[in-house]
């Protein structure tokens, strides 16, 4: 039973260490405006971090359904909404995360159960 809401913090936490990660080695600070170039590369990469982050959720879990990649995806939107609610700057990195991220992570939970 604990199985599944740790596989969701996994998935979130890879989510969350890939992506500061990128900002860190790039030295881009996350409600800063950035170049369309970096904001692009932000996007690919992550999309491929949610994809893995929802693999993750659904291999752990051994869920036969999406239903943990749907709290995962409820998760990587909240926190983004509440950071947009609460940090000054731009805001670009929580839309798409909102907007992209969310929604692709169930993406990696469907490929896992296509395996």
């Amino acid at each position: 039973m604990i199985k599944k809401p740790l596989s969701v913090i996994a998935g979130y936490a890879v989510f969350v260490i890939f992506s500061v990660a990128l900002f860190r080695f790039a030295g881009q600070k996350p409600h800063a405006e950035a170049s369309l170039y970096f904001m692009i590369l932000a996007a690919i990469c992550g999309i491929l971090y949610s994809v893995l982050a929802g693999f993750v959720v659904n291999l752990i879990s051994k869920s036969k359904s999406l239903d943990m990649n749907y709290f995962l995806a409820a998760i990587i939107a909240g926190f983004a909404a509440f950071s947009m609610s609460k940090s000054e700057g731009s805001h670009w990195t929580q839309i798409l995360a909102i907007l992209i991220f969310a929604p692709v992570s169930i993406l990696g939970g469907y490929l896992r159960l296509r395996k």
